[in-house]
């Protein structure tokens, strides 16, 4: 399985390009993301851009946002002549209720659009490569300023019954992120 052995290169990579490319394209902060539903596997690298709106602020929390643009792979120990991996591109819209100096507990919920290279993984057939991915998930976010934030999501991906069948995937994941500002 080659590309298994060229994940962790592809990731370091990313963040380096992508941190390199932070100041030139504004971005809030990064994130890498790791997730596992029995054979299958997921890392996802992404770029983040808050929201500027607030709603619902009650004085010491509110619901607030960001963007994220991601690309990764999801990979499964396959038998031969099956695709043991696929490239997953995608832009999430993410509501988060939080404190409103942005550091300690949070809620958050998102939906998005996915891209995939290739509509089978193993013995798993997508009917499409559009997918939709939402998530719900709840983390913590510390340090000064609140620059770093861990967080769990559980993350659905269908079409939304665009076309049958509609296998979809689920990945329970760990997510890391770094906010610049």
């Amino acid at each position: 399985m080659r590309s298994v052995k060229r994940m962790p290169a592809m990731i370091a990579m990313a963040i380096m390009l992508a941190t390199a490319a932070a100041p030139v394209l504004a971005v809030d902060g990064m994130s890498a993301e790791f997730g596992n539903n029995g054979s299958y596997e997921m890392a996802r690298m992404g770029a983040l851009w808050h929201w500027q709106k607030r709603w619902l602020d009650s004085g010491s929390r509110h619901i607030g946002g960001y963007w994220n643009l991601s690309a990764g792979q999801w990979r499964a120990d396959v038998a031969a002549g099956q695709n043991d991996s696929l490239i997953d591109v995608g832009l999430t819209s993410t509501l988060r209720w939080q404190a409103n100096d942005l550091r300690g507990f949070y809620l958050e919920a998102g939906i998005g659009l996915h891209f995939l290279s290739r509509t089978s993984l193993g013995g798993r057939r997508f009917s499409t490569a559009l997918q939709f991915g939402d998530h719900i998930g709840f983390g913590y976010r510390f340090g000064a300023k609140g620059a770093y934030d861990l967080s769990y999501r559980f993350q659905h991906h269908s079409n939304a019954d665009i076309k049958k069948p509609n296998a979809g995937m689920d990945f329970n994941q760990i997510r890391l992120q770094y906010w610049f500002r």
